[in-house]
């Protein structure tokens, strides 16, 4: 495909010089390079295609990277990237070696910061802001922060502390789906529009002065006209929040009225205190599929373009662990679900449509999420929190204090375990186990299959504790047929003096490397957390051990099973795969076992003793 303008960006500083018809084209490209891109890559469709003007203008009014725009959550990045001198890089998007899905500044000068996970771009833009003021460097910082990530607790707790100060700091609230200030009719509208141009503001500034300048009366009348505009504004829009807690509010604005934004946004950094831009944008906006559905176009694995059927659709872990919640909820009326904004991504769009009063979506907040489950389970109802490995880490604090202690019955359902491919650093799913093994009075399983998926949360329909089941992003990996025991471990004799052990989607890797090698015995935990004593008494009689995780080592399984076992005088050889001390990159889950040492290969080698 011929991209005529984008081909040209080097910088932003190239589309600040561009004819109106100019940038029009240069948004339709951006867009058709993205549906090119993602089409064949994957990743965060919708949502890219929703705020394509929005980052123009953003480039157009400011100047990255003097001014450093964050966006939040940074899956919204790619048109910023495409600007910002990435263009040739653009088709290694979420590959290996390749750019990431997200900003990171180890790609470019123009991402300030690393923003994979929601609700945390108001607090980082703030910290640069102030550090600009403090160092006295020129430049501002900007937040852009989507209505999603907006229900987010974090965002809160920044916008509270900016609104008391009296700064010139600018929030951009990307608006996709809800409407955060409700507006009505055309009155509405058409102060909205003239709120947009700079004349009424240049109007304001000379009106506010001259009344000021009236002896004994001036600022009395001030105040009362300010006080007649408040309320004429709450009568029309009604209660703001925003404007609650200390901001200047501007808009709502068409966010693909790439005119109006730039107005708004130039009005905006004239502003003398802070300031929340109200953007509203179409989600998919420009791919039809992707308008009409923009859940299920908001993150995609490849697609054909033309009738954006999915390459890839197969079953997943995540549609047998929802399938098996609603045979649990159809038998017991207690059952409820939970999720954070990802009731798709976690299986749990039938369940919704089943039973839509015994789902509780809280919005992008796990913190939230774990309490609420454990207020729940007090008050007799069973709540299974069904959430992403990397955004069950925000709730640690909540997982100690409201649930462990207490030793209440939440049950954990925890998605995306393990390796999750191309979306990079922030969203591996590597340090749950670490995490969950520190706190008391937690049992954790880890099941290969959707067999042994199905029969763990059917066993535990009846829990009396805290409980966790985690399962990988995607498919079964393997043709072995793990079926559901309700042993601790599970043993595959070779009548060997090796043991290879693991647990989890690796079992079947470890389980073929085992067979071609053939003179090794295959321990395969499915409780792990706590790891038993019959497990050590069993491990203890092998010469040799070898266990593979796919997992963080420091405070891993492994680490534990080596821990019990040199107390106990084990004086084998033993050897942990895991991943040691670093984060991982984007890649193929496959590329990513390789790199590890867990693919096969790898592991035949190492039970080889290569």
């Amino acid at each position: 495909m011929e991209y005529k303008i984008l081909s040209k960006i080097e910088s932003p500083e190239n589309i600040k010089k561009l004819s109106k018809d100019e940038l029009d084209l240069l948004c339709s490209e951006i867009r058709d390079c993205i549906i090119e891109t993602v089409s064949k890559n994957g990743g965060h469709l919708a949502s890219n295609l929703g705020s394509v003007e929005l980052t123009v203008a953003l480039h157009r009014v400011f100047s990255s990277p003097q001014d450093a725009i964050l966006f939040d959550v940074g899956h919204q990045s790619y048109a910023h990237k495409l600007i910002t001198g990435r263009f040739k890089d653009f088709s290694t998007l979420r590959k290996y070696g390749g750019i990431s899905g997200f900003m990171n500044p180890d790609e470019s000068e123009h991402d300030p910061y690393i923003s994979g996970h929601s609700s945390n771009a108001v607090s980082a833009a703030y910290g640069i802001y102030k550090a600009k003021a403090l160092s006295g460097e020129k430049g501002t910082a900007i937040a852009v922060i989507g209505d999603g990530a907006m229900t987010g607790g974090m965002a809160y707790e920044a916008l509270n502390n900016i609104g008391a100060d009296n700064s010139k700091f600018i929030v951009i609230l990307n608006d996709n789906k809800m409407s955060i200030s409700k507006n009505v009719g055309a009155l509405a509208r058409h102060l909205t529009k003239i709120r947009s141009k700079s004349s009424y503001h240049i109007f304001k500034y000379r009106f506010r002065r001259f009344l000021n300048s009236i002896p004994l009366i001036g600022n009395s009348l001030f105040h009362f006209f300010d006080r007649i505009k408040t309320l004429l504004k709450v009568a029309v829009y009604h209660s703001n929040v925003f404007e609650a807690l200390g901001f200047n509010y501007l808009g709502p604005v068409d966010g693909h009225d790439l005119e109006a934004v730039e107005n708004i946004l130039s009005i905006a950094k004239k502003q003398q205190k802070p300031t929340l831009v109200h953007i509203v944008t179409v989600k998919g906006k420009g791919y039809c599929n992707a308008e009409n559905d923009p859940g299920s176009y908001h993150g995609v694995s490849s697609f054909d373009v033309q009738n954006g059927i999915n390459h890839n659709k197969k079953i997943t872990y995540s549609d047998v662990a929802g399938q098996t919640l609603i045979s649990l909820a159809n038998d017991d009326d207690k059952v409820c679900a939970i999720t954070a904004a990802m009731a798709d991504g976690t299986g749990l769009t039938e369940f919704s449509k089943t039973y839509p009063y015994r789902i509780f979506d809280v919005g992008i907040a796990e913190e939230h999420a774990v309490t609420f489950a454990a207020g729940l389970a007090k008050g007799g109802a069973k709540p299974y929190f069904m959430v992403y490995s990397s955004f069950l880490q925000r709730s640690y604090d909540q997982l100690l204090h409201d649930i462990a202690i207490q030793k209440l019955p939440v049950c954990i359902c925890v998605d995306r375990a393990g390796f999750v491919g191309e979306d990079g650093r922030t969203h591996q799913g590597l340090f749950d186990v670490s995490f969950l093994s520190t706190i008391p009075d937690f049992t954790v399983y880890s099941p290969a299959s959707f067999e042994e998926l199905r029969g763990t949360m059917l066993s535990l329909k009846n829990i009396t504790a805290p409980t966790v089941i985690r399962y990988p992003r995607g498919c079964e990996i393997g043709d072995y047929e793990f079926t559901y025991s309700s042993n601790d471990f599970d043993l595959f004799s070779n009548n060997g003096e090796i043991a290879a052990v693991s647990y989890g989607r690796l079992s079947y890797n470890v389980m073929s490397a085992v067979d071609r090698v053939g003179n090794v015995d295959f321990i395969k935990l499915n409780k792990i957390i706590p790891v038993g004593d019959e497990v050590i008494t069993h491990l203890m009689k092998y010469k040799k051990i070898l266990i593979f995780e796919e997992g963080i080592k420091s405070g891993s399984v492994a680490e534990k099973i080596s821990a019990s076992m040199m107390q106990k005088g084990f004086s084998g050889e033993m050897s942990i795969s895991a991943v040691d001390g670093e984060f991982v990159t984007a890649a193929d889950v496959d590329t990513q076992f390789g790199l590890y040492g867990m693919s096969v290969e790898h592991i035949i080698n190492k039970l080889r003793g290569n």
